[in-house]
Formats: structure tokens, sequence, C-alpha cells
């Protein structure tokens, strides 16, 4: 099963956190509080830190800006993953995707279940690649970002978990454009 490597060198990646919501700002940004506490935590490094309103076009903006900034190697945003008309964050990450990273909604889908039992079919959490950058799209609670990072990211970021981890790959994902 998994574990974490004590021999190999933990190494911090960079990481810009995006809420999405109409009604909040930073100081009261719960969720984001959540996932920037954890992140420093762990080690890793805040390289960012934004709350955009429920807009398709200004979300996949600020993600693509991010992707393209080479001081950022994973944006995670929380909010706008579920089913009404405002919540757009999915489409708008699905829009600046090269690669999906399907599992990853299974696994936090596996993960809210232990949780909240059946009302995780009401999230969209989603994952994704572009121009060599990981995104996930979390849900807005706070125990939606606590889930996510303490039972797949912590572990996915962590260069020194094995059998394999999103940091091991992170310099090959954009290797398809270096070919030419």
């Amino acid at each position: 099963m998994s574990r974490i490597d004590e021999s190999a060198e933990f190494i911090a990646v960079r990481i810009a956190v995006l809420t999405v919501s109409d009604t909040r700002g930073l100081d009261q940004d719960r969720s984001g509080d959540t996932l920037v506490a954890r992140i420093e935590s762990a080690g890793h490094v805040v390289a960012d830190r934004l709350v955009l309103p429920d807009e398709r076009d200004q979300i996949a903006e600020q993600l693509r800006a991010w992707c393209d900034n080479p001081t950022i190697d994973v944006v995670i945003s929380t909010g706008g993953t579920g089913l009404t008309g405002r919540d757009v964050t999915v489409e708008a990450h699905r829009d600046v995707y090269e690669k999906e990273i399907d599992a990853f909604g299974t696994v936090f889908t596996i993960v809210s279940m232990q949780k909240i039992g059946t009302s995780a079919v009401q999230s969209r959490a989603t994952g994704g690649v572009r121009a060599g950058t990981y995104l996930f799209a979390l849900p807005g609670s706070p125990g939606a970002c606590k889930d996510a990072w303490d039972e797949i990211l912590v572990r996915q970021l962590d260069y020194r978990h094995r059998p394999c981890n999103f940091v091991e790959i992170l310099p090959r994902l954009d290797e398809h454009q270096r070919r030419k």
C-alpha cells in the first residue's frame, strides 16, 4: 500500500489557491483559509491567493494565467462545483485542461461518501493538467477542502509518497511541447 519513503528528500511545490464565490471575500474565506493552513503545514508554498465571482470566463482566465506562470506548480480552487446555475467552476476548469485526471473526482467521491454518505453525489470535484501545472477544483466547504487535502492531495503532492505521486512526474507534464 501507500507509504512515505523517509529516505527521499521532501520537495515543496508552489500552490495557488482560488476561492470562487459571489458572496465571500478573503476575510470570510474559511475554505481558502483551510487550504492555506494545510498547504503551509505540509511544507509547501502558497504562491498566490484570490477570490473571484462565479463567472466562467474570469475563472478560466485566472487558471490560464497561473498555469502560464512558471512559479506556480499547482492550482487548487474551492467553490462552484455544485449543481446550481451559478456553479461554473468545473466548466471553467475543463475549458483550461489539456488532460483531465478522471480518477481524482472518483477518489474524492469515495472519500466524501465516508463522511457525508450519498450527498457526495452532488459534488463535481475535478482535476486536470495544463501547461505543466496541476489543477484541482474542490467543493466550497471547509470540510470538503479538509477531506481532499488530508485524504488525497497531501500524499499525491509529496514527492516521497510511494508507489507514485504527482510531484515525481511534474517535470514531464509538458514534455510534448518540448519535443519540437
